[in-house]
């Protein structure tokens, strides 16, 4: 308002005519005329008519008799306000508008129930009920609580607790637990609230004693019940429990029970409601309210709202903050309320929940009387739990193991530095660990870890970590990647406050007690080296006896010793691998096909699993491939922990990380790669190049006597196979000598090491390929070839004409003589040259040449080694031999003469696989030699090609979809993908280029499938630039698009046997290649061009 009056004498005139009218008339214009009135007079100024304006509004809910709702609704909003900006000093107006307000919301007939009134109605009597209870002055409000005022004030709980739990308006539920929290002076809302000293508050706490009961189970039940009255009701009723609870069993109000209680015998049967606090009620009580909590947070712990969850932080901080000795049965189910909301999802509760499990740890860290007491719960709550954690892991669902494990993690941060003590305790720390040992037990049935391959080894990475490549573990008992991160967090913190020589003595006996456990103790105990060096783990208490740098070292070097000894780090991980001897009974129970015998192969497949070594299971196999798998992870985590100081153990601990990088076994190289990296982040590498460049002496030192003792090291090579592929040339000199014992082992044992062998020779090649880069350009010429012929395409007629008739006459000899003078041949000069140059000294060659040649020469021995594996190797380190070489025509070419006759075998009678390889070889080799090879292609391939090809046309024509995935279809899509460019580049004659078009023919129906049209298009594409004017004509010949006038009448009409058809097979196909011509359909043929 504007302006509002002042003077009581003025405000008493003007609204004296309004109190007087409504104590006459008591309507509800009546009582809005007063309300309306009321706004214009000043707050002190209706402090001292206070009573004047409330008695027309007391008088209005006095009158006997039924009365209408919006009356009593209005009267309520006007004293409200009154009493919202006023004080209440006399006791006899608190009791009795306590009184008249009761009997507004209750019902005439059983005073207990609350009357069948309307929602608003109920609001505003339980607002202005709010308002007179902050209104009423400390004095004045404390003789509410008098043992006298028992009954009483037992009715208004009774009601206000009736309306919390059956009204079905949350806005009336709100404001009746809003009510009765402010009723216990513990309103927590913006408005200033009466001061509760000690003495007040004890007799507090005596008078709701009596109501304790009442309170705790209908507000349980509001907590626990509908979830549909939203969370704000229910957030209410979480304060409105436990502040009464605090107020009641708080502990500094019952160290003095037996001597504070007054004997009130002269009160009559009123004292027969006061309850005494002894410890045998506060004993039972106790039991009692340990059911209610525990029912509670089992319905609150995991609620879907934050702010519920929230107040259940609050909810077990009070308590334990005020109440920890007196419920003594609640303090376990509170501790694992509070330390379940410590991981929450919302950072609201999470920083609540950390903070106070700081203050909860702080309280009794600094207590010396309590802290024994509160350890010994802690330990016997957290014992109770791991041995619960095992069945509750396997029957509860992810939302309750994310809860458990929570609950599991706090304990141990709220032990802090005590967790040493625990530990201490045999039984704690046996009962801990093989909860741990039975929740991480792996799920390692998927046959999936067994069956990939690596191939990564002879990959180089790129210029950052292979975090990607982290396999995700499958657990027995759970899914959820979130449980798996607390439980890690539960082994860091462990670590971080436990006695680390302990924990891993311990685990280390668990490790090498039995293989059903080594996984799990491995995965412990690197997240306990992990939490040891501080790495993982959120701020907490401080820690006792923090390990140095060299204990942490001492304790490492234990662990890593033990994982890769013999035993533990050399286990079987690919079927068949004790034995490789089978693959040969294989080839023999598998009928081969090739170029030359057909395609229909007669084998079982299904007789290749016969062959897998029967004494490991699927099962043990991917076990044994976890455990690598988490010893390399380990590796990781223990470089992360030392950082620099695990440059000391390099020597011990890298040359087992690269054998495992070079292991065939997809899962176990990804998992060795990143423990390179982690090894290279914590010793100050920048790449794993410069971690092995910068360690390669003592690397290669190890690996040169290990290839002398290939029985007993027989992953030597896998070594350098990962050297090879993530080093740079500057390794080149250093294993220059290493590259020829490879060579020389290789030439001593053939049958035993040739695979492991090729695995070394093409991770070198493929290394030297990659440093040493070729300068052939394989299509570059031909790229420009196309517009060259197109160019000369456009000729002119009357030139064409006088070119023919001068090579006519030529031909007949007119005119020769004056040809032959015109360009005199000039002899040769070369013999003066080479005379000048002195003799021929014969050039050293560079070191990767000599490299590629020796390996050359090996890989024609091995071309016709009986193993399929081992050939199809062979075949790829022969074709990056080549392109090494192609560097160097004058070697490659006489080594190519040497190879060609075991490739020409591979090519003509193997197996499909290695006529796909084989024919992958020929083309790089006709695009590095060229003329060398054109006449043995012509003569001994290109005929047994084009006769496979025309053989194997009408088979994929007739071919389903299934046909795509057979061997016979790859061969033939390969084969069609390279052989144009062959073509191109060997430069054949006539004769091998009519039978390459004849045998291709076919492949432009459009019954053949896409691929094999597309690749058959390619061929095409690349003869066409060859001979455009021949494949014009021979496309035209297969399909006309259109017919050729001749440009004049003596001219005799162009007829082509494909004019006049209908569209057929070939159409479509024919069209395109037509297209490229770049000639529209109703134009001339190519080569003619009318002046």
């Amino acid at each position: 308002m504007d302006h509002q009056i002042d003077d009581p004498k003025l405000a008493f005139a003007y609204l004296r005519p309004a109190c007087v009218l409504l104590t006459h008339e008591p309507t509800v214009g009546n009582v809005e005329t007063l309300s309306t009135q009321l706004r214009h007079v000043n707050h002190g100024t209706l402090q001292q008519l206070q009573d004047y304006v409330l008695f027309p509004l007391r008088f209005i809910l006095k009158i006997p008799g039924p009365k209408r709702d919006g009356l009593i609704q209005a009267v309520a909003e006007a004293m409200g306000y009154v009493l919202e900006n006023t004080c209440v000093r006399s006791w006899e107006t608190l009791r009795d508008l306590l009184s008249e307000l009761c009997l507004c919301l209750c019902s005439p007939t059983d005073p207990g129930k609350p009357a069948p009134t309307s929602e608003e109605l109920r609001a505003a009597v339980l607002r202005c009920l709010d308002a007179l209870l902050h209104a009423a002055y400390g004095d004045v409000v404390f003789k509410l609580f008098e043992p006298i005022m028992l009954p009483g004030l037992g009715a208004a709980i009774s009601l206000l607790l009736a309306l919390g739990e059956q009204e079905k308006s949350r806005t009336v539920q709100a404001a009746a637990l809003k009510c009765l929290q402010a009723l216990t002076l513990q309103c927590d809302c913006s408005m200033d609230h009466v001061l509760v000293g000690q003495k007040e508050r004890r007799i507090l706490g005596s008078t709701m004693a009596s109501f304790l009961p009442g309170i705790t189970i209908a507000v349980s039940r509001v907590i626990t019940g509908d979830m549909r009255h939203g969370h704000a009701v229910t957030v209410r009723a979480i304060k409105v429990w436990f502040k009464t609870v605090g107020l009641v069993m708080a502990d500094d109000q019952l160290q003095n029970t037996g001597t504070g209680e007054r004997q009130l015998w002269e009160l009559g049967r009123v004292w027969e409601l006061v309850v005494q606090r002894t410890q045998d009620w506060v004993r039972n009580t106790s039991g009692r309210l340990a059911l209610l909590l525990k029912k509670i947070i089992s319905c609150t712990s995991a609620h879907q709202h934050w702010r519920v969850r929230l107040e259940m932080v609050n909810f077990s901080d009070h308590l334990l903050a005020n109440c920890s000795s007196s419920l003594g049965e609640c303090v376990g189910p509170l501790l694992e309320a509070l330390v379940g909301a410590v991981n929450d999802e919302e950072p609201t509760v999470r920083e609540r929940c950390e903070a106070a499990l700081r203050e909860v740890a702080e309280r009794h860290q600094s207590s010396d009387s309590n802290n024994q007491a509160f350890t010994d719960v802690l330990s016997e709550n957290l014992h109770s739990l791991a041995t619960s954690l095992p069945r509750l892991m396997r029957t509860s669902d992810d939302q309750r193991k994310v809860f458990v494990l929570n609950v599991f993690l706090g304990y141990l941060k709220i032990l802090g530095p005590k967790v040493i003590v625990v530990l201490n305790s045999a039984a704690h720390l046996q009962r801990v660990s093989k909860a741990l040992m039975q929740v991480l037990e792996l799920d390692v049935m998927d046959v999936r870890i067994v069956e990939e391959r690596s191939s990564a080894v002879t990959v180089e990475t790129g210029p950052g970590p292979h975090g990607a490549h982290a396999q995700r573990k499958h657990f027995l008992y759970f899914t959820d990647e979130r449980i798996f991160s607390l439980l890690k967090e539960i082994c860091r913190v462990l670590g971080y406050y436990g006695n680390v020589y302990l924990l891993v003595d311990h685990f280390m006996d668990l490790y090498k007690e039995s293989s059903v456990y080594r996984k799990q103790a491995a995965m412990v105990l690197n997240e306990v080296i992990t939490g040891a060096a501080g790495i993982g783990v959120a701020g907490g208490q401080e820690r006792q006896g923090v390990p140095s740098q060299e204990d942490l070292k001492a304790v490492v070097e234990s662990i890593i010793e033990e994982y890769i000894c013999l035993s533990h780090w050399h286990l079987p991980t690919l079927i068949g691998e004790e034995s490789d001897r089978g693959e040969q009974e294989q080839q023999t129970q598998f009928s081969l096909f090739s170029i030359s015998n057909g395609v229909e192969g007669k084998g079982n497949p299904l007789q290749l699993v016969q062959a897998v070594h029967k004494s490991s299971t699927i099962h043990e196999l991917n076990s044994n491939i976890w455990q690598i798998c988490i010893q390399l992870e380990g590796i990781g985590c223990f470089a992360q922990a030392l950082g620099m100081d695990f440059r000391l153990i390099l020597m011990t601990s890298l040359y087992p990380v690269l054998e495992k990088a070079g292991d065939e076994t997809l899962m176990v190289s990804q998992a060795a790669l990143d423990a390179m990296w982690d090894i290279s982040q914590a010793c100050g590498y920048a790449s794993l190049k410069e971690l092995i460049n910068e360690n390669s002496d003592y690397l290669l030192n190890d690996v040169s006597l290990n290839l002398q003792r290939l029985g007993v090291h027989p992953h030597a090579p896998r070594v350098l196979t990962v050297m090879f592929s993530h080093s740079d040339p500057s390794l080149l000199p250093l294993v220059g000598d290493i590259v020829q014992d490879v060579l020389l082992a290789l030439d001593m044992s053939y049958d035993e090491t040739s695979p492991l062998f090729c695995t070394v020779l093409h991770s070198l090649m493929k290394a030297l390929a990659r440093w040493f880069p070729s300068s052939v350009a394989g299509t570059s010429d031909a790229l420009g070839t196309k517009k060259v012929w197109r160019e000369q395409d456009q000729l002119n007629v009357r030139q064409f004409l006088l070119d023919y008739h001068k090579q006519k006459e030529l031909a007949v000899g007119i005119g020769a003589e004056e040809e032959g003078t015109e360009h005199p041949e000039l002899p040769p000069s070369m013999d003066c040259e080479e005379d000048m140059d002195g003799p021929d000294v014969k050039v050293e060659l560079p070191a990767h040449i000599t490299i590629a040649k020796d390996v050359m020469e090996r890989c024609i021995h091995l071309l016709s080694d009986p193993s399929l594996r081992l050939r199809l190797k062979v075949l790829d380190v022969l074709e990056l031999c080549v392109c090494v070489l192609s560097q160097k025509e004058n070697e490659l070419l006489p080594m190519a003469h040497r190879c060609w006759p075991a490739l020409l075998l591979r090519l003509t009678a193997d197996d499909p696989l290695a006529v796909l390889r084989a024919f992958r070889v020929l083309c790089t080799l006709g695009e590095t030699c060229r003329d060398f090879l054109r006449k043995r292609v012509s003569k001994e391939v290109i005929p047994k090609l084009t006769a496979w090809l025309s053989k194997q046309a009408p088979v994929s024509a007739r071919a389903g979809p299934v046909y795509s995935h057979t061997l016979a279809y790859k061969l033939q899509l390969a084969v069609l993908q390279g052989l144009g460019a062959l073509c191109l580049h060997l430069d054949l004659g006539d004769s091998d280029m009519d039978a390459v078009t004849e045998s291709c023919l076919p492949y432009l129906s459009c019954r053949q499938p896409p691929k094999l049209q597309e690749a058959c298009l390619s061929v095409f594409l690349r003869l066409i630039e060859v001979d455009p004017d021949a494949f014009w004509l021979t496309l035209n010949e297969l399909y006309c698009p259109c017919s050729y006038n001749p440009p004049h009448p003596d001219l005799q009409p162009v007829e082509l046997s494909g004019m006049g058809l209908p569209r057929n097979e070939y159409t479509d196909n024919v069209l395109k290649l037509l297209e490229d011509f770049g000639l529209p359909e109703d134009t001339q043929p190519a080569g003619i061009q009318i002046q």
